[in-house]
Formats: structure tokens, C-alpha cells, sequence
């Protein structure tokens, strides 16, 4: 039994009135999913436990049947076991986004403009973060460059229970309002605007921390493995720690703008190596919303439903082999909000070996996930699709 998973990030959202009192889901035309949506079941999952932020790291463990309540203990170091980078016991990770700030003055009077400084390159990114280094590391504290904007900040320096405020949250509005509550964290963060005075990516903002995080793998819960096909070390950390293989995907860039066919073919790839189960994240709705872009995440939500969905089903469908089909965000991302929210999603999941009866009303979308099966947390639902 083949296992595939496809991950829209954030493309779960509510009406808008700009799509005629539709969603997004309902508005784009996803004629591949929708196609196998009516002959599969459907609901909704709440991925977010009750006291658990928002974020794509609880939302993704928890599709992978963790729960974040009890394993989460930040994106950061998730972020670290992407990268290879060592962490020991006393060490915390943050996440150091390349941010964009607007206006003049004192740092903390400026405005947060952009959470990913124009969607930075990796190679300029890598240049600025080992600028930061030389300039603010060092004693006990270590910034890496990531995959653009998301670059990491090491250290046993800092105090691990310092609120924090991820940039995407606060789009639009004044710094010195959502300032970590630690002195030295502020220190950093205004000392990088005067390093970065003039650039586009103009700051650092420090975020997302946590301590090493060590998972059951899924070989061990689910009897499976397989691969983690995305671009943003986030996911690629939740696999290695899942024990899921990462492969690279040129192009991938965790943006609008990514190889949507390049994912399609790792995918297939990993599943004619052998693989029993394939993940593959998509970012860029996620980014979309976040920039309160909806002609962006409509044209998202379309090219994933064409150049990758489409590839990766075809080939199973293909394959001779029986195997179940799972497509659901991680959260939703309304582009109203611009940020992440808790609400239930919806799913659609396909049994090549039980297949429901056709359904012409049933579709990918909030509405229909709300007239079927519910569960309520994402370890019940991978319960039943690894299990049942």
C-alpha cells in the first residue's frame, strides 16, 4: 500500500467578497482533486489543539500523527535539523528573518513592511546572515543562513521562554509594539537595522525558538517510509526528525514562484525507488495569504492542482499498486487576516481499494469538509489513513 500526502499550506480560508462569497478553494479550479474528491471521503480535522499557536510546525506535526501539545518545543530547531547543524543539550534555536522595515527614526517607531524582505534570494540572504555573524555573533551566539528570508540564530545565551512575535503576524505595524520581552534580543534586532541601513532586507527579526527535538520516526508508529518533498527547511526538519528522507528539489523555493513540476517528479521518483509514502508541502499559498495576495493564491492553488497533484496521481493510478490519497492544509491562512488561524480544515481522502460511492456535490473546500467525517486531532486522522 502506496501513502501520499499533498499539503496546500494554508489554502483552507473563509468567504470572500471579492470571489462572489466564495473561498479560495471553492473559486479556483481544481479540476484533479475535485475530480477525486467525489469519490472520496471528506471532513474536516482540527490540526491545532486548544492552547497551541497557529503555526505550520504544530499543523504539519500534527498531520504526521505527533502531537504538538506534548512534542513541540519551537520552529527553529526543527529548522536546525534540516540544516545538519549540531545543537546541544543548553543550546536554543530562533529563527533570524530577513525582514523588511518601513520608515525613519528610531527602530522601534519603524514599520514591519515585508516577513520576507521581497521573497530574498538565497545567495544575497546567505551574504547578509554572514554580515550579521561576523557583526553580532560570536561568544556563545551563531547566526546560519536558511532558505531565503529564514535564516537561524543558535545561542545558550538567550532565555528560551521569551515571548516572541513571528513577523508575518504583525504586517503593517509599528516594531516597537511586538518586541521580544528580553533586553538582549531587542539588542540584537536593532543593532542588525544599523548593520542593514540602506538594504532591503533592513533587519532581523528573532523568533520561533525552541530546544532539540528528538521524534519517534514513522517507520516506528506507522510501519512506513518514504520521503519529505519540500522547499523550506521547516518541513524538511519535521521529516528528518519523522525519519523521512529530504530529497533537493532544484528550484523549490518555498514561494509563488516555485517548481511545482520539480516536486511532481521528486515525488514519483521516491515512490519508484521503493518509497511506501510520499509528502509533499507546497508554501506558496501560505505566502500568498500572508501578503494578502488572493489573485496569487487562487493561481497557486490551480498550479498545484495541475503540476503536482495531477503527476503524482496519474503515476499511482498507473502503478498497479493499491494506495490512499490524503490532500489537506496544514491551517488556514485567510487572506482577509494575513495570518495563520486554529479553525478545523477540510480533507479529502482517496482509497484506490475502497472508493466512495460518486458524489457529484463533494468537493476540496471548507463547506463540504463541513458536512462529513470530523476528527479531532491529526493523530485520529493519520490513525486511520496509515492504519485502517
Amino acid at each position: 500500500m502506496k501513502h501520499f500526502i499533498l499539503v496546500p499550506d494554508g489554502c483552507a480560508d473563509r468567504p470572500a467578497a471579492a470571489l462572489g462569497g466564495r473561498t479560495p478553494l471553492e473559486a479556483a479550479r481544481l479540476t484533479h482533486i475535485n475530480a477525486l474528491a467525489k469519490v472520496s471521503e471528506t471532513g474536516l480535522v482540527k490540526t491545532i489543539p486548544d492552547g497551541v499557536e497557529p503555526g505550520s510546525d504544530a499543523a504539519n506535526l500534527s498531520i504526521l500523527g505527533y502531537d504538538p501539545a506534548v512534542c513541540l518545543t519551537g520552529r527553529a530547531p526543527l529548522e536546525a535539523a534540516a540544516m545538519g547543524l549540531p545543537m546541544a543539550e543548553n543550546d536554543v534555536a530562533f529563527r533570524a528573518s530577513l525582514v523588511t522595515l518601513e520608515g525613519s527614526g528610531a527602530f522601534e517607531d519603524m514599520t514591519v513592511k515585508d516577513h520576507s524582505a521581497g521573497e530574498i534570494g538565497d545567495a544575497e540572504a546567505g551574504e547578509i546572515i554572514r554580515m550579521i555573524d561576523r557583526e553580532l555573533g560570536g561568544d556563545g551566539l551563531r547566526f546560519y543562513p536558511g532558505v531565503s528570508y529564514r535564516c537561524l540564530l543558535i545561542t545558550d545565551r538567550l532565555d528560551v521562554r521569551c515571548k516572541m512575535t513571528p513577523p508575518h503576524d504583525i504586517l503593517g505595524r509599528r516594531a516597537g509594539d511586538y518586541l521580544p520581552d528580553d533586553a538582549e534580543v531587542r539588542r540584537l534586532m536593532a543593532q542588525s537595522a544599523k548593520i542593514l541601513k540602506g538594504r532591503r532586507a533592513n533587519a532581523i527579526w528573532i523568533w520561533g525558538q525552541g530546544k532539540r527535538l528528538t521524534l519517534p520516526s514513522l517507520a516506528e508508529r506507522y510501519g512506513v517510509t518514504g520521503s519529505m518533498v519540500a522547499a523550506v527547511n521547516l518541513l524538511k526538519g519535521i521529516g528528518r526528525c519523522a525519519g523521512l528522507d529530504c530529497p533537493h528539489i532544484p528550484g523549490a523555493t518555498g514561494t509563488l514562484h516555485t517548481s511545482y513540476e520539480g516536486k511532481a517528479a521528486g515525488a514519483i521518483e521516491a515512490f519508484k525507488r521503493g518509497a511506501d509514502f510520499v509528502f509533499i508541502h507546497v508554501e506558496a499559498p501560505d505566502e500568498c495569504s500572508h501578503t494578502g495576495d488572493l489573485e496569487g493564491k487562487l493561481q497557486s492553488l490551480e498550479w498545484i492542482d495541475e503540476k503536482v497533484f495531477k503527476p503524482v496521481a496519474d503515476y499511482l493510478a498507473g502503478s498497479g499498486e493499491p494506495y490512499r490519497a490524503l490532500v489537506m492544509p496544514d491551517h488556514r491562512t485567510p487572506v482577509a487576516l494575513r495570518t495563520h488561524t486554529a479553525e478545523p480544515v477540510p480533507f479529502i481522502l482517496y482509497d484506490s481499494q475502497n472508493p466512495q460511492s460518486a458524489d457529484e456535490a463533494k468537493a476540496f473546500s471548507e463547506a463540504c469538509g463541513a458536512r462529513g467525517r470530523f476528527f479531532g486531532s491529526g493523530k485520529d486522522l493519520a490513525d486511520w489513513f496509515f492504519r485502517r
